[in-house]
């Protein structure tokens, strides 16, 4: 898949930004020292890595009259509002109740129109089916789509480049679009891929577990990015093959990587976007002193 991720990066690039790296320490966050590199995902258009899996899918995909339609927990909702806001396009919006106000604001703020109703992310993509039977319009899928994947894999393809000497990318998982494009692309190389998620929604654990995706709880500190039911289908042979491992944290630990995050480098990310970093922090994953690691912050949109 590397050679479509890249295609994919050339059409998508004039739309999205490449966020940068924070060089920095183990002992920057309290740990031993090794190197440590933090990517700055959250600082992408509509606050995360979302937006390039949305760009994918609008820029590849022919779009109906009547426009595109997306269920979110809130961060792949704001990045197709962005992204069709950008191309001229409709967009209608379905989230849960659970969905952040900055999330909400977020989306209503590119003049999509929002659904909110049901408590988790798979009400809303039920409503989102509805609505697309009934419309005829393009559904584009949080995860489990691969313009999706292709999209979110840009993100090693940037880092790549960026920090090529990376032993280690952690990565946090919610439906598995971002971990599996990032492990797509560095499937068979030198540089492995470790996923998070959390304790409260364990679903690419339970999958594993099972060989092959199944319904998992969907709750915790994250429930509005690293919540949805199952993985998507597509991402699981890709995780099966190329997932060194996944780990489990707390929702306080969750918390504790937030507040590290400020405290450290004066960052703030959503609960999502400091699922991989706590990881770390607790010790579900301690790396050699030599080890370079990378930590993907996901995701900014956090509530002020």
């Amino acid at each position: 898949m590397r050679s479509e991720i890249a295609r994919v990066h050339g059409i998508i690039r004039p739309y999205i930004r490449e966020t940068p790296v924070l060089a920095a320490s183990g002992s920057d966050v309290g740990l031993a020292p090794f190197p440590l590199t933090l990517k700055l995902e959250f600082l992408q258009h509509s606050g995360s890595f979302k937006v390039r899996g949305a760009f994918a899918n609008l820029l590849t995909r022919p779009i109906p009259p009547s426009g595109v339609a997306a269920a979110s927990g809130g961060n792949h909702g704001a990045a197709v509002a962005h992204a069709a806001m950008r191309l001229g396009i409709a967009a209608r919006i379905f989230v849960p109740t659970v969905v952040s106000a900055a999330k909400l604001a977020r989306i209503r703020a590119c003049g999509a129109t929002v659904v909110v109703g049901g408590e988790r992310y798979a009400d809303a993509l039920d409503a989102s089916q509805r609505y697309v039977a009934e419309s005829q319009a393009l559904p584009i899928h949080a995860f489990d789509q691969m313009e999706t994947l292709l999209g979110q894999g840009t993100v090693a393809r940037e880092l790549d480049a960026q920090v090529p000497d990376a032993a280690t990318v952690v990565v946090a998982v919610g439906g598995g679009g971002l971990i599996g494009g990032v492990a797509a692309w560095y499937a068979g190389g030198k540089t492995r891929t470790v996923g998070v998620e959390p304790a409260a929604a364990p679903t690419l654990t339970e999958a594993l577990k099972a060989g092959k995706p199944v319904d998992a709880p969907a709750g915790g500190v994250a429930v509005d990015s690293l919540a949805p039911r199952r993985v998507g289908a597509l991402m699981f042979p890709i995780a099966q093959q190329s997932i060194d491992r996944v780990l489990l944290v707390g929702d306080d630990e969750i918390v504790r990587a937030q507040q590290v995050l400020w405290d450290a480098f004066r960052i703030v990310v959503e609960p999502g976007g400091a699922a991989a970093l706590a990881a770390l922090l607790a010790g579900r994953y301690t790396p050699s002193r030599d080890e370079h690691v990378v930590v993907v912050l996901c995701g900014g949109n956090a509530e002020r």
